[in-house]
This record gives C-alpha cells, sequence and structure tokens, in this order.
C-alpha cells in the first residue's frame, strides 16, 4: 500500500487540481493506496473541498488538526497516522510534481533504496530563491548530513525508514534534517521546482527564518562554536592592544581621549551579546524539549 501525506493550509485554489493529479498518479502505480490530508488550522473553505472529494474517493483521509501548529508539525501528524508501506510526503502547493510519485515507487520497490528524495536541479519559481540557496549551502556545510542541499520535504520512503523517523520525538523538527540523519539507502530523484499556479506562499519570511534557524541549531554546534573563536579572538586582540597601551605610556606617546576606550568597551559587549544569544537559541529550544507538549492535537479525523 501506498500512502501521500499532504499539509494542507488555506489552499482552497489548488484542491480540486491537487487531488486530481495526486490520485491519478497513485492510481499509475496500481497499488492500493491513501491520500492523507492534514488540515493544519485553514480558515478558508479547504476541508468543506476535500470532504466533497472525499464522498468522490474513499481512499482520500483527513486530518483537521485543533489549530495551525505549523508546516513540521502537520506533516508529523500525517505522517503518524499512515497505513501504508511506502510513504512519499509533498506540499499542497503543486510545487513539486505528484506525478514523480510513481518513478519513486518504481525506484523503491526493487529494494535497493529506503529513500527517494526530490532533488531540485532547477526552480522555475523566483519568489525568495537567493534566500533558499543561501540557506541550503550553510546548513549543507554546518550539518555534518549529507544530500541535503536542493532537497526539501518531497520525497518517497520505506515503512522501515518512516519508523525510524518517528521514533524521535524531539519538538524542534526539521524533517529534510531528519530523513538524512537516519541514514538507510537513499536516492535523488531529480526535478524541475514549479511555480505556483494559483494562490500565494502561506510560509511568511519570518516562518521561513524561524524554521531555518531551527535546522541549524538542531543539527549543528558551529553557531556555539562561533561564539567560542568570536571570544578568543577578542581576547587575542585586546591582549595585544593592552601590550600596546602598556608600551606607549612608557614610552611617553599614549593616545588621549576615550575613543580607544569606548571601542574596546562596544567590541566586548557587542561578543558578549552575540554569545549570550546564540546561548539563548540553545536554551529556548532545550527549554521546549523540557516542556514536552504535543506537537499537535487532532479535532477531527475523517477516514
Amino acid at each position: 500500500m501506498i500512502s501521500a501525506v499532504i499539509p494542507i493550509f488555506n489552499e482552497e485554489d489548488l484542491i480540486d487540481e491537487l487531488v486530481r493529479r495526486v490520485t491519478d498518479s497513485l492510481e499509475q502505480t496500481g497499488e492500493p493506496y491513501e491520500v492523507v490530508f492534514v488540515d493544519d488550522g485553514s480558515t478558508d473553505r479547504s476541508v468543506e473541498l476535500l470532504l466533497e472529494k472525499r464522498k468522490e474517493n474513499n481512499n482520500i483521509k483527513i486530518i483537521s488538526l485543533s489549530r495551525n501548529f505549523g508546516h513540521q508539525a502537520a506533516i508529523t501528524a500525517g505522517l503518524e497516522h499512515t497505513k501504508g508501506d511506502f510513504i512519499a510526503v509533498l506540499d499542497g502547493d503543486l510545487q513539486d510534481p505528484p506525478e514523480l510519485i510513481q518513478q519513486m515507487y518504481d525506484v523503491l520497490k526493487t529494494g535497493k533504496f529506503d529513500v527517494a528524495v526530490g532533488y531540485r536541479k532547477e526552480r522555475d519559481d523566483t519568489h525568495r530563491r537567493f534566500l533558499t540557496r543561501v540557506f541550503h549551502f550553510i546548513f549543507s556545510r554546518i550539518s555534518n548530513l549529507d544530500d541535503v542541499e536542493h532537497t526539501g520535504h518531497f520525497s518517497m520512503m520505506t515503512r522501515r525508514a518512516l519508523n525510524a523517523i518517528l521514533s524521535m520525538h524531539e519538538k524542534t523538527r526539521y524533517l529534510p534534517g531528519l530523513r538524512s540523519f537516519i541514514g538507510f539507502r537513499q536516492t535523488k530523484i531529480e526535478y524541475t521546482r514549479q511555480a505556483r499556479s494559483a494562490g500565494e506562499s502561506k510560509m511568511k519570511l519570518g516562518q521561513l527564518i524561524s524554521l531555518a534557524a531551527d535546522a541549524m541549531f538542531a543539527f549543528s554546534r558551529i553557531p556555539a562554536r562561533f561564539c567560542l573563536f568570536l571570544g578568543i579572538t577578542g581576547v587575542v586582540i585586546f591582549f595585544l592592544a593592552g601590550i600596546y597601551v602598556l608600551v606607549s605610556k612608557l614610552a611617553g606617546w599614549a593616545p588621549t581621549g576615550w575613543s580607544s576606550m569606548l571601542i574596546s568597551i562596544y567590541f566586548i559587549g557587542s561578543i558578549q551579546l552575540t554569545f549570550l544569544g546564540v546561548l539563548g537559541e540553545y536554551l529556548f529550544r532545550i527549554y521546549k524539549e523540557s516542556q514536552n507538549r504535543p506537537l499537535y492535537f487532532v479535532k477531527d479525523i475523517y477516514e
């Protein structure tokens, strides 16, 4: 059985085309399937339209969350409610072509791989392209994870790969990172990421930055190590500056005024604030883990 997990948030303009293309692709596999739509607190007619589609196709399953818990929580909710032996994940904006599900399944059913990841060789969408590339470039180099550059959530995995991901219960989640972290045998399926055919992106710039921060702090110690190196650099600079001031006083040509002192204070203060800020990011995530709150709450399930 094949399961497809699709998070939805205010996508009423795309529901008809999304359901048609996803079900057509799954039917082409010739295997039993289910499509698990996770409504992440939509305020439009998304759920209503999905319920109408469900009357026509009982392979459609709808999980309605009690409010908007975020993209990562919605995908996790869908993954935890799947029954398939092969599980596909794709966003509900149709920028990742559902037609590739057939190709991913063909690769996985050979038994040679456990994960097939969509690899974005090109992007037709220009929106936020530069920031996305910068994030993937940095994250791939500081996370010590393989094959995370130019990839997103679009993928298919076997049940044992999914079980490995679901065994990790952290609250601050970046699913592409978790997917790479589990290892197993993974392969890439190249595709061109499409521009949106309707509607607007529901991920605001602030949410994207927050997700990027979660990814970096969850999979790397580089931010903390950067603060350490910055602090050591400051110590070395001001040790040399102290020697310079001492020699200049003994030589009788010490600079007058407060400029050098103020610059020193500001520089040391900025290092301390940077260090405290990075520590705060780690402490906040530790605090969230210690609260141990559920990642999401389900309001209704239609299956």
